[in-house]
């Protein structure tokens, strides 16, 4: 005997002992009287023993049948229960985002958890890089956040998160001794290799003769150059969302602050495919973060 018989011809046997007919249990089934009878058979030649007592047109179980039956009864329970708690819980959905590292790291990030709270069906897997990512050429990605521009592809979208506030950045006591306009002070300040803001376009702004040039520290990422800022190495020229706990906390201030004014500029963008703008993980993604941003928009942006 083989050592589990037919599952069709046990869902057959239960349903027709159940059911007390195997007319009855055909219709539940979607079978044939005779494709439940032809099954029933089979079950019986597996365990060599008979299951239903044939008395005429009617079929009454015999003993053995009937334990089995009760048997059977409590396992198809279980089954159900089990396909409907799984038919009744959220779908997993998964979400693939490309974000720019400063952005991953100091702003994204640390708002990530109240995301995945409101939506605790989406599996999201984040990678950051500084690299432009092409997204029509590259399928394992949904979402693309860039920094500085964006590519622009026929069939991407394209929104800006608004504009932010480039500040000059430094540690409370080197703003205390370095006056903006002592020219001393332009051996302190940061460059950043990536960002489209430099010190050239913030002093013109405020109306400031430019630092005579000096020896002075770069780094590829704005996060560096913030952290930079924090160990007084220098004073850097980034976004403040890249230093708003910095900010908060003291370990940084605005240098000049209420006297310069910061460059206002949209820095970072959203990408997607346009044929997805409806799939339920990017709508949900691109609603969250309308609400998280502080402009509390995003807008689409146009080629050109």
């Amino acid at each position: 005997m083989d050592r589990f018989p037919s599952f069709l011809a046990l869902r057959a046997f239960e349903a027709a002992a159940r059911r007390g007919s195997f007319t009855a249990a055909s219709k539940e089934l979607h079978l044939t009287p005779s494709a439940i009878s032809h099954q029933v058979r089979a079950l019986e030649r597996h365990f060599g023993r008979k299951l239903f007592s044939r008395q005429g047109i009617r079929v009454v179980l015999t003993e053995g049948g009937a334990r089995l039956a009760e048997e059977l009864g409590h396992g198809f329970a279980i089954i159900n229960a089990a396909c409907s708690r799984f038919a009744a819980a959220p779908q997993a959905q998964q979400l693939a985002i490309h974000c720019a590292p400063s952005l991953a790291s100091k702003w994204l990030g640390p708002r990530l958890p109240a995301f995945l709270r409101a939506h605790p069906a989406i599996t999201l897997r984040l990678s950051s890089g500084a690299e432009p990512i092409d997204l029509t050429r590259n399928d394992g990605l949904d979402l693309v956040i860039s920094y500085g521009a964006a590519l622009f592809r026929p069939g991407l979208v394209v929104e800006s998160f608004g504009p932010e506030e480039i500040v000059a950045l430094c540690s409370p006591p080197l703003a205390a001794r370095c006056a903006v306009d002592d020219p001393a002070c332009g051996a302190w300040l940061i460059d950043s290799s990536v960002s489209p803001v430099g010190w050239t376009e913030w002093f013109a702004l405020n109306g400031l003769p430019p630092p005579p040039p000096a020896p002075r520290p770069a780094f590829d990422r704005g996060a560096l150059s913030v952290s930079a800022a924090v160990q007084g190495l220098g004073i850097a020229l980034e976004s403040r969302w890249f230093a708003l706990d910095e900010l908060a906390s003291g370990e940084l201030v605005a240098w000049g602050e209420g006297r310069l004014k910061p460059v206002v500029r949209a820095l970072h963008f959203l990408s997607y495919r346009a044929a997805q703008r409806d799939l339920a993980p990017i709508l949900a993604f691109r609603t969250w973060l309308q609400a998280a941003l502080p402009a509390g928009a995003l807008s689409e942006v146009a080629p050109g």
